[in-house]
């Protein structure tokens, strides 16, 4: 009788540890799985990650969208508007910063018309300054020397540019004459002006050919130098 309950109670031992041990690893593989699936690290060859695998995808497909809006955006900021740059002297210079003062304007020629010399003349398009005539990024142009001494350096609108280089009998006081290199020029292109002319810089009385070329080299304004000479 006495083994008969022994061995029961072996018994009821045996399963209460078999199910305390069962009870237990289910326990223990449900937390397991919890924590991993809500920590930042997805293994890959898991079926218990297979949602967290499926945003990468959609992940890179963000990062794509966001790379291609970005190189929409390059593309816009560099665009031939962005980038165009003025396209004439008075927008790329402002001359209103310099003194300026109304003159009556004229064109002038080498020739006989203007000057009394024919191109066979040993001094035909020599100015008084010593320099030749030029019609360039700077041009030579003819002043009342008492007014606008020789090396002046002024900004007529139309036509650009001018460095007192000569003088003349009829140019006198507030009156200008800008050199063109043919008499149809003069005519179709100037005539007689009044204009608000911008003095850049007054003229010490002299002026070589070097430093008129030195002026029409300007780097910065190269970009209006053909412009200029077919103005």
């Amino acid at each position: 009788m006495m083994n008969i309950k022994l061995l029961k109670r072996i018994v009821m031992t045996v399963l209460f540890l078999v199910a305390f041990y069962i009870t237990f690893a289910f326990i223990t593989n449900v937390s397991a799985v919890h924590l991993e699936y809500g920590s930042s690290s997805n293994r890959v060859g898991s079926e218990k990650f297979s949602i967290p695998m499926l945003e990468q995808p959609q992940r890179d497909i963000a990062l794509s969208k966001k790379r291609l809006n970005h190189q929409q955006a390059t593309t816009r900021y560099i665009s031939s508007q962005q980038i165009e740059g003025p396209k004439t002297l008075e927008e790329a210079i402002d001359f209103e910063q310099y003194p300026s003062t109304t003159v009556t304007a004229t064109g002038y020629t080498a020739g006989i018309e203007s000057t009394g010399k024919s191109p066979d003349h040993p001094e035909f398009g020599t100015t008084y300054s010593g320099v030749q005539v030029k019609r360039d990024l700077y041009s030579t142009i003819a002043a009342d020397l008492s007014v606008y001494p020789i090396g002046t350096i002024m900004y007529i609108p139309d036509y650009g540019y001018g460095v007192v280089a000569d003088k003349g009998s009829a140019i006198q006081g507030n009156k200008i004459d800008l050199y063109y290199p043919t008499v149809e020029d003069v005519y179709e292109k100037w005539g007689k002006k009044q204009v608000e002319v911008y003095i850049i810089k007054k003229g010490d009385g002299s002026l070589t050919e070097e430093a008129l070329q030195d002026l029409n080299e300007t780097e910065s304004l190269q970009v209006f130098r053909d412009q200029v000479r077919k103005g």
